[in-house]
């Protein structure tokens, strides 16, 4: 399985040369030029939904809406239909009432959410679990208790049960955010490659290696369980300078 974590940058943000309906064939190009098995995506509004919709007609998708009567499945989880059967799937709120639609706790200063999915792959017959989410960007407590929700959550399943935490945690390794996952079994599939966890910035403001930064790797791909990982990489593409977002999307090859 080669899975894309993508943060895509909300379409209503006011990003001059940068905005959405400028760079969105940009990003839908750099996704399918990694040929993911599975994309996981934050900040999608529902306008993004609709465009990846019919920019990836071979993937079916899973989103909870962030908020009662909203539109943005912001954590949305695409999967290649051919590829994997989905047998179960939901979400939960980070806050404490995460079965509260819209709930928010700890000061954190947006909604924040996790989907997940339950996908059997049809050649091998293996189940595996995928989860996606998006910390907040403000609030640290909100960031530790929702990675400690999160951590609790997949440690209901067995130890060797094949799960994949995917998101925008706002923080790097040196955050106790990423402990709480450690803690709950997690490891990062970069550094299982690479030997390190932090290869430089993943956030860097549409400038790509030219935004300077104190933080590190923000964006995610973590593994629990029996899950072998054969390939990570951070996604630097560009076009001429123009890139598809302002995050660096990020990806793992694994074998359950």
């Amino acid at each position: 399985m080669r899975i894309l974590t993508c943060n895509i940058r909300y379409a209503a943000a006011d990003d001059g040369d940068d905005r959405w309906e400028v760079r969105k064939q940009l990003c839908a190009q750099v996704i399918r030029d990694h040929a993911p098995d599975v994309i996981c995506f934050q900040e999608m509004m529902g306008e993004q939904w609709r465009f990846m919709k019919e920019a990836l007609p071979d993937f079916d998708e899973f989103g909870m809406i962030d908020e009662p009567g909203g539109e943005n499945p912001s954590n949305s989880i695409f999967y290649r239909r051919d590829a994997f059967e989905r047998v179960a799937a939901g979400g939960y709120w980070l806050s404490q009432t995460p079965h509260v639609t819209g709930s928010s706790s700890w000061d954190s200063s947006c909604i924040r959410l996790a989907n997940w999915v339950r996908l059997v792959d049809r050649t091998t017959e293996t189940e595996s679990r995928v989860i996606n989410t998006h910390l907040d960007h403000i609030s640290q407590p909100a960031r530790e208790n929702q990675a400690r929700l999160i951590a609790e959550d997949a440690c209901a399943f067995a130890d060797d049960y094949p799960q994949l935490l995917t998101g925008d945690m706002n923080c790097d390794t040196t955050n106790p955010a990423i402990d709480a996952f450690k803690a709950g079994g997690f490891f990062d599939t970069y550094a299982k490659v690479h030997g390190t966890e932090d290869p430089g910035h993943t956030y860097h403001y549409f400038h790509g290696p030219a935004h300077e930064s104190t933080i590190g790797k923000m964006d995610w791909v973590l593994a629990r369980g029996n899950v072998a990982v054969n390939d990570a990489q951070v996604i630097d593409d560009n076009d001429n300078g123009r890139y598809p977002s302002d995050h660096y999307f990020v990806s793992a090859t694994v074998q359950m």
